[in-house]
């Protein structure tokens, strides 16, 4: 199974953000961020799409605490599993009880996959919060923090190219 599904050559309209909008992206989240008067300990990142934006928004908050929670989802360009599932390695929940935690995705599309890892760790006894870059309309749930929002498919810079292969 390849994980490139990205690219989306076939949609006629995309939202396409760059490298240095990516930059101003996370600026501005973590701006809203503190903004709020919300102070997370530590930053739990969606895997994989919220990987990078979660290292972005722990450097702009000044946290040094992070980890991921394994999820997956999307399988294509508008496919998806039936459910979300949650994948191995799981996270450290003695470590996050009672613990401010700001989730990071990249998008709330659904919103199903958020909806899950914020109810997870909230029954954990966290005080979970929620950021992505962009929400979409027909998201199940509300992130307390988004950049953005539209309904278009949305090529990342980082899954914008195709994996790399041997000898390639």
């Amino acid at each position: 199974m390849t994980a490139y599904h990205a690219d989306a050559g076939e949609l006629p309209q995309k939202e396409v953000l760059t490298w240095d909008g990516f930059g101003t992206a996370g600026r501005e989240l973590a701006q809203q961020i503190a903004d709020s008067g919300f102070a997370p300990e530590i930053v739990i990142a969606v895997a994989r799409g919220g990987l990078i934006p979660a290292g972005h928004l722990a450097y702009a908050l000044g946290l040094k605490l992070a980890d991921a929670i394994n999820v997956e989802f999307y399988t294509d360009v508008h496919e998806t599993l039936p459910d979300p599932v949650l994948l191995a390695p799981m996270l450290d929940v003695e470590a996050i009880q009672g613990k401010r935690l700001l989730v990071v995705d990249d998008v709330a599309d659904s919103g199903r996959t958020l909806a899950l890892v914020l109810e997870i760790l909230r029954g954990m006894g966290a005080d979970a919060r929620s950021a992505v870059l962009y929400l979409k309309s027909a998201s199940v749930v509300a992130p307390d923090y988004a950049w953005r929002r539209t309904d278009e498919w949305i090529v990342f810079p980082w899954s914008a190219e195709p994996p790399v292969t041997p000898g390639g």
